[in-house]
């Protein structure tokens, strides 16, 4: 799946790794990074990889949560109402540019993305499984826009840049596209839904020792602990942090978890969480850098034990 994803995103191999991991994860992706690297893209790639439906929304001020979520339309031939479902009913749904909405049309996406459905006029739908939201933000705007509340941060299981490609995947873009903005390779599906909601059950089968989920507790205590953060780890943060974990396990084909695992996925799993104080931004220091001193010092368990 990421060599067919790579045909599209090129040099990023360790992005596109990471967005694998959250999909094996059952969880939500938000893709923050500049304009023009590829973020969009690569919500696609990753959707047409996987014959499942795709919806895409588009987030600007005027979006309402009914175009999200659907609206109840009266139907003048059968003299009743009738549900017409919004861009949300679909297994891989791309939210682009999500700090573009209003807060109240980016609160429609809460239920879905925690309950796996929507409710509209006192009536409860799930939604169908695969179900991923990917949504895509510029933090570097700021005019216009509404930035995402903790809670709704919370909810995404991962948060990643894309970045800028070297050189020589900058080279062989341009070679790839050959002048044409839009020619984008096509994207061939190499697995189905099915066969994905059967890795992502065998992901949750993957062994997690006790002496791993209390390494996990010791991080998210330690965040919570720490002189320069505010917010801390949640308990939901923990458990998508051993859910991506046991993903990392399951796609180097083992069975079960070593500490390597938590630390490598630990920033793209804790750092969107967690909020500093004011003399922690005053100084300049960032979560990134937060998250490795809690990292540092807390102890690595040994898998022997």
């Amino acid at each position: 799946m990421a060599d067919s994803i790579e045909t599209v995103i090129l040099g990023k191999r360790d992005v596109v790794e990471r967005v694998l991991l959250c999909l094996l994860a059952d969880g939500h992706l938000l893709i923050e990074d500049v304009p023009g690297v590829g973020k969009t893209s690569l919500a696609k790639a990753l959707a047409a990889s996987v014959a499942t439906s795709f919806g895409r929304i588009q987030f600007t001020p005027d979006v309402l949560p009914s175009d999200v979520v659907g609206v109840d339309v009266w139907n003048e031939q059968r003299s009743e109402f009738e549900f017409r479902a919004g861009a949300i009913f679909a297994n891989i749904v791309l939210v682009d540019e999500i700090n573009r909405a209003s807060p109240k049309t980016q609160a429609a996406l809460l239920e879905s993305m925690q309950e796996r459905q929507v409710t509209t006029d006192g009536v409860t739908r799930r939604l169908e499984r695969p179900f991923m939201v990917i949504a895509t933000q510029n933090p570097l705007e700021h005019e216009g826009t509404y930035p995402l509340p903790e809670s709704q941060l919370d909810r995404f299981m991962m948060r990643i840049s894309v970045g800028y490609p070297d050189t020589a995947a900058a080279l062989d873009v341009l070679d790839a596209h050959g002048g044409m903005l839009d020619d984008e390779p096509a994207v061939v599906p190499v697995a189905t839904a099915e066969e994905l909601t059967a890795m992502t059950r065998a992901v949750s089968e993957v062994h997690v020792a006790p002496v791993l989920r209390r390494y996990i507790v010791a991080l998210a205590d330690g965040t919570r602990r720490h002189r320069a953060i505010a917010l801390g780890m949640s308990p939901r943060a923990s458990l998508n942090l051993q859910r991506v974990a046991q993903a990392r396990a399951a796609s180097q084909g083992r069975g079960y978890v070593v500490p390597d695992d938590i630390k490598t996925v630990a920033d793209s799993v804790m750092c969107h969480r967690l909020l500093l104080n004011t003399n922690a931004q005053l100084q300049g220091m960032t979560t990134h850098q937060a998250l490795a001193e809690v990292l540092s010092t807390v102890p690595v368990p040994s898998t022997e034990a």
